[in-house]
Parts: C-alpha cells; structure tokens; sequence
C-alpha cells in the first residue's frame, strides 16, 4: 500500500537559507495550517523540520535535505550522506532525490541511492524528481515508486518551458508506470483544476500556500503593473 494516498494535496513547507523563514523553527506550524486547510502529506526538507513536523500534524511527509556541493548542481538529497540522514534520523515514509541525468557530487549515482534505501529500509518509497522526459523514463526504469515533474524548467535543457506544463504531466500519466506527482508552477486554482484533468496520481503546491515573499512579489508586480496605466 502506497504511503501517499491517490488524489493527495501534497503541501511544501520549506525554507532555506537566505529566506526569511529560514532557522525560526516554524515549519512545523506551517504544516500545521496546512493540515488545517485539508493537505494529505508535506513535503519538507531538514532532519529537523522533517521530525517537528510529523510530531505537529502526523502527517505523510516526503522528506529531503538540499546539500549544495561543489562540482554538482544537484542539490535535493544529492548524496548517500543525505539519504543516511534520512533513514536513520527520520521516520519520512518516502524520500525525494533529484533523478536529473546531471552529474551528482562525488561522482555518486542515483540507481545507488535508489539500490540502499531498498535495502537498508524497504518500507520507505522512493520519489524522483526529474525535467524531463528521458529523465522520466529512466527513472521509471529504475523503479522509483513515485515520479514528479519537480525540476522541470529548473535544469539547463529545460530552462524557459512554462509550468505547470500540463502537456508534460499527460505524457507521464500516459507513458510511464510509476504514480505521477504534479509539482512546480501551481499558483492559481484554475491551474490547479487543468493539472487534476491531466490525472497525476496527487499534486504538490509550495511557494503558492508557504512563501508569503514570494506570494507578496507577485502582488506588488500586479500593482506596479496597474498603477502605471
């Protein structure tokens, strides 16, 4: 049985550093409002933030840490150190990793990070987070048990394509055998609803419900934008 339920409202509640809701230990009332507002699961990032929120909302949760190295710019959960983490300081009942073809830190590889969570806790579900559809299917290939369209226009070769790309999301559901997650680009309900018609197994939405920064910008771009007329 899937640890993340068909037709999930799957909430982000993240913050990095640089953002102002980074290191208030908050993220767990966050969650909390978001349970309150009907999410199923959260995605969230940090041992930390991970642990406070399930003890707040009991929760799914897809769990992440985002690590930046050197010489990768694959930065979600990008190495065994992170998947360690999670599997040994955590109870998340899946783990996102970024699945892009992109070279990873250390020259590590994502099917050996796919092949020690399998064997080192069976129990736990595996997203991958991918751009593209080559990406999609090699991760499909690789028997990932949930595939999102998370990076997409976030990587080189995908770099300007609109999202949410509703297109993308239809192949997927259509070509692939993994549950499709939706996630990047949803900040209206009318967007919401179009992505729902493309029939992915749930959907994720972050900055649009938890990054009020962001949420605020795009306002102030709409007034600017009227009282110049």
């Amino acid at each position: 049985m899937a640890h993340i339920r068909q037709n999930s409202l799957i909430i982000s509640c993240q913050a990095v550093k640089g953002e102002p809701l980074y290191g208030y230990n908050i993220m767990h009332l966050m969650a909390k409002a978001a349970k309150e507002g009907g999410a199923d699961a959260i995605r969230c990032n940090t041992v930390s933030d991970i642990n406070s929120i399930k003890a707040e909302t009991g929760l799914p949760t897809i769990g992440i840490i985002k690590a930046v190295y050197p010489d990768s710019n694959v930065y979600i959960t990008p190495t065994l150190n992170e998947v360690k983490a999670l599997l040994e300081e955590t109870d998340t009942e899946v783990i996102a990793l970024d699945a892009t073809l992109r070279p990873r830190p250390n020259g590590e590889k994502v099917e050996d990070l796919v092949d020690y969570i399998r064997i080192n806790k069976p129990s736990v579900e595996i997203m991958a987070d991918i751009s593209n559809m080559e990406e999609a299917k090699y991760a499909d290939a690789l028997g990932f048990d949930y595939i999102g369209c998370t990076m997409r226009s976030y990587t080189e070769s995908t770099k300007g394509i609109a999202i949410p790309d509703y297109d993308f999301i239809a192949e997927m559901v259509q070509s692939l055998h993994a549950k499709i997650i939706a996630e990047g680009g949803i900040w209206e309900a009318n967007q919401l609803r179009k992505v729902w018609e493309a029939n992915p197994y749930a959907v994720v939405i972050g900055s649009a419900v938890t990054r009020p920064k962001d949420i605020t910008a795009r306002f102030r771009k709409v007034t600017d934008s009227a009282l110049k007329k």
